[in-house]
């Protein structure tokens, strides 16, 4: 009598089980489908906002204060007199702040002809994938640059806006591989006043670099500009640098080598004069260090 019972229940709740079964079955598919429609953010393209010395696609976070302390020394076909070039060396202070997750603003003072130059830096596009299929990251930056040095010639007197240029760039990256990334910028140099009378106050310029992971704290980066030859300023070259970053907890190390002696967007990219086959190579480094401003709150990309 119980067998015959027990066997009723289980012929009466299999319906029931089947139901529940096809509910979780139900839920999984859902669950599935919102996953498949889900946009996936590409992160840590690079991994500094440069790339050698020029911009790279990445911005500082929110509240992120980014004290930057950049030297290049000389060139190291000066020979053991110069200690290889380390005996001179020029340096920039700069400190970038994250005024959003994808805005940055930045404001840096050189040795070199004494530069103080700021920028403005916006992420326009992030690289996805998922339900958002962005194959790039695109990020726009203006910089201004004003060169505070006295004139050789004490004769010669520049206006305010005699001594400021200009640089605009529209900055595309794509994360490859969890270990690879490459970036083109496209980029406009502007001078209020050429060095030159026939100069360019307008120089056009392209810029390709990329970066490669060997470690999970070391990179090597590289990155080359190419300036168009009808308005390249005389025995100006392209500049090339070449670098290694290394992370440290709270520290990012960078060591570069470099044909460009000036760490400013119109000194290296339209006042190069070095020649890597002739040795004028300089060696430099970058330390950056990122603090909080304000009230620690999650600071993942909006």
């Amino acid at each position: 009598m119980l067998r015959k019972i027990f066997q009723l229940l289980l012929i009466s709740a299999f319906p029931f089980i089947a139901f529940c079964q096809d509910q979780d079955l139900f839920k999984e598919m859902d669950s599935a489908s919102q996953n498949s429609r889900r946009t996936e953010y590409a992160f840590g393209t690079f991994k500094t906002t440069r790339l050698v010395t020029g911009h790279s696609v990445e911005t500082t976070g929110k509240r992120i204060l980014d004290f930057r302390i950049s030297h290049r020394f000389g060139t190291i076909n000066t020979g053991i007199n110069e200690f290889f070039g380390l005996d001179n060396a020029t340096m920039r202070l700069g400190f970038d702040y994250g005024i959003t997750n994808r805005f940055t603003i930045g404001i840096g003072r050189s040795t070199f002809q004494k530069q103080v130059d700021g920028f403005v830096k916006y992420k326009v596009l992030r690289q996805s994938s998922g339900n958002v299929v962005m194959p790039v990251t695109l990020t726009a930056v203006a910089t201004a640059m004003i060169k505070t040095a006295k004139e050789p010639d004490p004769n010669i007197k520049r206006k305010f806006s005699e001594r400021l240029y200009y640089t605009f760039q529209l900055l595309a990256a794509r994360k490859i591989s969890e270990n690879t990334s490459i970036q083109i910028s496209p980029t406009l140099v502007h001078y209020n006043v050429v060095p030159l009378a026939k100069s360019n106050n307008d120089i056009l310029a392209l810029g390709i670099g990329g970066r490669q992971k060997v470690s999970k704290r070391v990179s090597i980066n590289g990155e080359y500009y190419f300036v168009n030859p009808s308005q390249k300023l005389p025995q100006s070259t392209n500049s090339f640098s070449a670098g290694v970053d290394i992370e440290t907890g709270g520290h990012v190390f960078q060591l570069h080598l470099s044909n460009s002696q000036g760490m400013t967007e119109r000194t290296f990219i339209t006042e190069t004069y070095g020649d890597w086959g002739k040795g004028d190579i300089y060696f430099g480094f970058t330390i950056s260090r990122v603090f909080v401003i304000g009230k620690k709150k999650k600071l993942a990309e909006q």
